[in-house]
């Protein structure tokens, strides 16, 4: 039935009229599905996660960069922190906590050297860059580290209340040497560098060669024991000679008090200072050696020894003692003048010693004198210190300094008081050191399973701690400088034998330019070495990268070069194996799981490649049906003109980011292409990195295509952080072979490394496994500085 004419027209004018409103709606409707679609189909929130740009990890990273990522990660710009320059910490709102590990000694080298034992620190972090070792100590400079001024208006007022110390007691100088607050005894116990600037028989130093060490531990705590140490000497034909010396314990018994016959004829028995006479001297029979075991006898393996300008005294007695206290460097002056132990016990304890009417001073005395200067400092504090004598020793009072127009105090913009400042709690676990953190936050262990133990023990993790493993430190220490450097040499070795490849027999009269300009087409080369050229020639070819070396036993074996077909195989060395285990795992590795290593070859070296693939490693001659022999390098025929060899070219094809991207964009999402940098010279090779694995793998399958497009390709292998690490100077021509040319590996030494890296190793891993979600961790391999040469170390980075 056919619509009349009215309803034809009411239908129109309606459609006319609702149409508007019932598009609008429409649109409404499917936009609110599709924002539920979304809501449903939403990724749960992403956790914070950290990256370092490919060509970036490329350049090896120091101690400040690491300290802008821990204080942007604590504090993010919230705090007035902007994001690091060198690498990327995605939702660092999100991030829970920090924990660094310190591991004193180990080097990069190491790592690869010992690569399949560690398991932990090679698959549980994503992220490894190499760090350039620190002369200073690394964990007080993360706690002391200076964080730039902040913005916000309420840190700044939290600031100004907390920094209430008077101008006079903030320019101190015993405020500025140990701070305000009251500490342990080994906060005042000198440090090794300390002791060398002090002038303090220290063991491998020169001049103290001959000097006797006693038998203490490496690290000392607050509850050992304080001994009070005082000599005499005597004037003779070599200068000061001890003649009398004396010990007390801590509650200042008298322990030893000796006379001791001086070796050398004496010019001056100096009475009135020593107290010392002819008649007392005349029969004793005592030695210097003697005294010297004598105290070895006696001292604890944790005593701390005590006493006013303590070196004197030590070098008089030849003995070197780790750890000591000095009074007259506990109640400093300042410009390096000091006070006397009679000026500091008159005016400190109250007591007078040293007077006229004694003849001479008393060595029991003044020990008993500069334990307890030392026992009260500790127990005081070094604030109440000054408050207390600030007139009498130093010279002014407080009234003296502020003034109604004093400046206002300045906060203190270390990184560890800001975060106390914001109530987020700070610690350090590992051994005895000088860490610029109060000691309430300080834990000392001397073993990697006692920091362990320590640390999980605790039932809330701090927000920023730093543990410090110590046991290879301590194998270290054990390993004179030749060995260290014998160790580096069969690590650098192992790790370049990756990189080799034996081939030949090639044509005679082939050179060393021949063999270079053959082989690049796989990767840059590093070395050439010539093998018997006198009979038939064979080359040891040592690429750069470890990609160079495999392309080139997967394409360049069985090619025929000028009639001579040559054979391309790794070197059998002790090194080598567990090569195929160590390159898979390298495949493996976090780093390289979306990267691809890729050469472009010219033509010529493509056609090469591409018959020998065919004919699958047969020798290729004239008389072979249907095939030319090629060389290998510009495709020219093998006979040349008139019987000559023709010279190799060097034609080069640019490889250009546009052309990469263009090429392997088709495999998926080009996430960044590193080609390397050579003014003046087209790059030949690059890594690429995709978005996700599956891009790798998808050009991995076309492998076959991309060689007929002049493209060799190859699973990432090099960790992206080597190529700073093989640049470094002391490491580029180190080898260790024999007479007869194999190389030697293996030394009595390698399994006690191997076991205590598998122990630490495991220790890592109990320690990721117990921190937090959401915490940033870092694993820092110091590496090792000396006169001789700086041996890079290692930073691993992971949000767990």
């Amino acid at each position: 039935m056919e619509p009349s004419p009215s309803s034809t027209t009411f239908s129109k004018q309606k459609r006319k009229k609702v149409a508007p409103a019932a598009h609008e709606k429409a649109k409404r409707i499917k936009t609110e599905q599709e924002a539920e679609e979304v809501v449903q189909c939403a990724r749960p929130p992403r956790p914070p996660r950290i990256s370092v740009p490919l060509d970036r990890l490329q350049q090896p990273i120091a101690l400040k960069e690491l300290t802008e990522l821990l204080q942007y990660a604590a504090l993010g710009k919230a705090g007035g922190i902007k994001q690091p320059g060198w690498c990327l910490l995605h939702h660092q709102r999100k991030v829970k906590g920090v924990n660094v590990v310190i591991v004193e000694g180990l080097t990069q080298s190491h790592f690869y050297k010992h690569y399949l034992t560690m398991r932990h620190l090679r698959t549980n972090y994503s992220t490894r860059v190499t760090f350039i070792p620190s002369p200073t100590n690394v964990a007080s400079e993360i706690f002391s580290s200076e964080v730039p001024p902040s913005d916000d208006p309420s840190l700044s007022e939290t600031d100004n209340k907390n920094s209430t110390l008077e101008k006079a007691l903030r320019s101190h100088p015993v405020i500025t040497k140990f701070g305000t607050r009251r500490r342990g005894l080994t906060a005042y116990v000198l440090t090794q560098e300390e002791r060398i600037k002090r002038h303090y028989p220290v063991k491998g130093m020169p001049g103290f060669e001959d000097f006797v060490c006693t038998d203490s531990v490496d690290y000392v705590s607050d509850s050992s024991p304080l001994y009070g140490l005082d000599c005499e000497m005597c004037l003779t034909e070599r200068g000061n000679e001890l003649a009398r010396v004396s010990l007390v314990d801590s509650d200042g018994n008298c322990v030893l008090d000796e006379l001791v016959k001086p070796q050398n004829r004496i010019i001056n028995y100096l009475t009135m200072f020593s107290g010392i006479t002819a008649a007392m001297l005349r029969p004793i029979t005592t030695t210097l050696r003697d005294v010297q075991a004598k105290l070895r006898a006696l001292l604890p393996w944790d005593a701390v020894l005590v006493g006013h300008s303590l070196n004197n005294d030590l070098i008089a007695l030849k003995l070197i003692h780790q750890h000591v206290i000095d009074t007259s460097l506990l109640y400093t002056r300042g410009s390096g003048q000091r006070f006397k132990l009679k000026v500091l016990a008159e005016t400190v304890l109250k007591r007078q010693i040293q007077t006229a009417e004694k003849k001479g001073h008393n060595p029991i005395e003044d020990a008993v004198a500069a334990l307890e200067l030392a026992q009260y400092f500790i127990k005081t504090g070094p604030r109440q210190v000054v408050e207390h004598h600030l007139e009498e020793l130093w010279g002014f009072t407080l009234v003296d300094e502020v003034t109604d127009c004093a400046p206002a105090d300045t906060p203190s913009h270390r990184f560890v008081d800001i975060l106390q400042t914001r109530g987020r709690s700070v610690a350090f676990c590992g051994k005895r050191a000088d860490i610029s953190l109060d000691l309430s936050n300080q834990q000392w262990h001397n073993s990697d399973k006692e920091v362990l133990a320590s640390f999980k023990r605790r039932s809330k993790l701090p927000f920023l701690s730093v543990l410090q493993f110590p046991s290879f430190s301590d194998h270290l220490k054990r390993c004179s400088p030749q060995q260290q450097q014998q160790q580096q040499q069969r690590v650098c070795a192992t790790l370049r034998d990756m990189c080799v490849v034996f081939a030949g027999p090639l044509p005679t009269g082939f050179s060393e330019r021949d063999v270079r300009k053959l082989f690049s087409c796989c990767g840059p080369v590093r070395k050439i070495k010539m093998l018997n050229p006198a009979v038939r020639v064979h080359v040891n070819v040592e690429f750069e990268l470890l990609e160079g070396a495999m392309l080139a036993l997967k394409n360049l074996n069985g090619l025929n070069v000028q009639g001579q077909t040559i054979r391309v195989q790794r070197p059998v060395y002790e090194s080598m194996l567990d090569l195929d285990l160590t390159l898979n795992a390298l495949m493996d590795d976090g780093l390289n799981t979306t990267n691809l290593y890729t050469v472009k070859l010219n033509p010529g070296t493509a056609e090469c490649i591409n018959i020998s693939a065919k004919i699958n490693g047969r020798i290729l001659d004239a008389n072979c049906p249907g095939v030319t022999s090629v060389d290998s390098t510009n495709g020219l025929r093998a006979g040349g003109v008139n019987g000559e060899r023709p010279q190799l070219k060097s034609t080069s094809t640019k490889l250009s980011e546009e052309t990469v991207r263009e090429t392997f964009g088709q495999f998926g999402t080009v996430e960044r292409i590193v080609l390397p940098d050579k003014p003046g010279k087209y790059a030949r090779h690059g890594y690429i990195k995709f978005e996700s694995p599956e891009g790798k793998q998808a050009a991995l399958s076309s492998s076959e295509g991309l060689r007929k497009e002049n493209y060799l390709i190859s699973p990432a292998m090099t960790p992206p952080h080597m190529s700073s690490w093989f640049a470094t100077p002391a490491l580029a021509d180190t080898e260790e072979k024999d007479e007869g040319g194999t190389h030697v590996h293996t030394v009595p030494q390698d399994q006690e490394i191997e076991l205590t890296l598998r122990k630490l190793d495991r220790h890592l891993g109990k320690l990721f496994r117990s921190l937090p979600d959401c915490t940033l961790s870092l694993v820092l391999l110091l590496g090792h500085t000396s006169a001789q040469h700086n041996l890079q170390g290692l930073c691993f980075m992971e949000v767990k």
